[in-house]
């Protein structure tokens, strides 16, 4: 289907912003960051300026600063599914994104919770599939360290494809609740899985009827070759990274040649580029406050996120020598979109130190900066030369970048009829003009051992 509005996802991974540092700040927010009238002020504020989507990113363990011993940036956070069913209960409209790990969860766990929180929310659950690439992460789940990265990748598939299949597994008029004869289901319309691959053995069927979507819209956020063979087979929503107009619209090209190996059409898929907005009364003003935040930022930081990022401890070479050689991706576990931004900096003439900083301070998505209607016209640019569908916003200062942005920036867009004034009938996946999926058991109807 074609677009009607560009997409906005309020994105945040950091409670109180996604400047790394950003919990320093004396406006930021402290251990209300932990409490949910912080993120029902949010949401309400994002429900009010009719952005499509709330969007929870989410690791599965404490990232520290090990190098110096000191947890600057230690990124504690709710555990998201948890908090997106609350924060259904108190709005009507607004997706809700929810990170969830396909490397350190079972299929069924996850396929069962998105299945309520879409029930819960009437339509409104979304889930981002990561392959999780921390070794802090596999050392919380009985592991010495991460799955091999294109292990990673073919397991995620062969999860995906169970969980959209336990989604299937109750058709949509299965439930009859007869109370006159008894009968609860029609037993030719539940479905067992008898699933036997080689990562996963899953009877089913599922224990929550089909969600309202069919299935939850998927989203998907690795740039490495892997990352977008998965997305462009598996996913809905694609999160991007691209530095300007050329490079999405290289980026578009790319990514609808997989689509067609696929057999999917454009339509089918949404590419949402991250962007840092900074909105204020000028350039300058929305510039001094960024440069305000560097000045939050340890050295040390930025140099033990290059090293995770890089998978080479670069505490031992000079700040204002060369970045060293890094690992081929072939073969390097950690995150092949991260290395490979890093390999491009080091591309660029800059030093060590000054790629550290740089990492730290800005991390991988492009600012956006400048007054509401400067913000407005690099967003329309973007949108309307088909580079984007929509955008992931990533603010630098929570609660103000995100209230400056719903405020300002979008009645200018909605000024432009750009973006939309109220919310379209139905679910998420009917707003985002996605079709719901077909039942895959639907055409060939088998007797199920599920209770009637």
């Amino acid at each position: 289907m074609p677009r009607k509005n560009m997409i906005l996802s309020a994105f945040f991974f950091n409670p109180q912003g996604d400047h790394r540092m950003s919990w320093r700040h004396p406006q930021a927010p402290t251990y209300e960051v932990f409490d949910f009238d912080f993120y029902r002020g949010l949401l309400e504020e994002a429900e009010r300026a009719k952005l499509d989507t709330l969007f929870v990113a989410d690791h599965v363990a404490i990232w520290d600063s090990v190098q110096s011993g000191v947890a600057h940036y230690a990124n504690a956070r709710l555990e998201p599914i948890t908090l997106l069913s609350a924060l259904a209960a108190v709005t009507k409209n607004i997706g809700l994104i929810s990170t969830a790990s396909s490397s350190y969860s079972e299929p069924y766990n996850i396929a069962r919770m998105f299945a309520s929180l879409d029930h819960i929310s009437k339509g409104r659950a979304s889930w981002n599939v990561v392959t999780s690439a921390m070794d802090e992460e596999a050392q919380n789940f009985g592991r010495d360290g991460n799955i091999d990265h294109a292990h990673r990748y073919e397991r995620a598939a062969e999860y995906l494809d169970i969980v959209k299949a336990l989604w299937d597994s109750w058709e949509d008029d299965a439930i009859l609740l007869d109370k006159e004869s008894g009968i609860y289901a029609n037993t030719t319309r539940v479905h067992p899985l008898n699933h036997r691959g080689e990562h996963f053995s899953v009877r089913g069927p599922l224990n929550v009827p089909r969600p309202p979507q069919g299935h939850p819209i998927i989203v998907q956020a690795g740039s490495s070759e892997d990352g977008k063979n998965f997305a462009t087979k598996h996913a809905d929503l694609h999160f991007a990274i691209v530095r300007d107009k050329e490079e999405g619209l290289r980026y578009r090209e790319d990514i609808n040649a997989r689509l067609r190996k696929f057999g999917r059409h454009p339509d089918s898929f949404k590419i949402l580029p991250g962007v840092m907005p900074v909105v204020a009364s000028s350039v300058s003003e929305a510039e001094e406050r960024q440069e305000y935040l560097q000045t939050l930022m340890p050295v040390q930081v930025g140099l033990d996120l290059l090293s995770s990022w890089s998978g080479v401890d670069v505490s031992a070479y000079p700040l204002d020598g060369p970045l060293p050689p890094l690992p081929e991706e072939a073969g390097y576990n950690g995150g092949h979109t991260a290395l490979n931004r890093v390999k491009v900096w080091g591309q660029q003439n800059l030093t060590l130190g000054e790629i550290a900083r740089k990492l730290a301070n800005s991390g991988a998505v492009p600012t956006v900066a400048g007054t509401a209607s400067q913000v407005a016209d690099q967003l329309e640019d973007l949108y309307t030369s088909g580079a984007a569908d929509g955008f992931n916003l990533m603010f630098p200062l929570l609660p103000d970048d995100w209230f400056n942005f719903t405020q300002q920036v979008v009645p200018e867009l909605q000024k432009r009829r750009l973006f939309r004034t109220e919310y379209e009938p139905g679910t998420f996946r009917d707003r985002l003009g996605l079709e719901k999926p077909t039942n895959r058991f639907a055409a060939t109807p088998s007797i199920s051992r599920a209770a009637s």
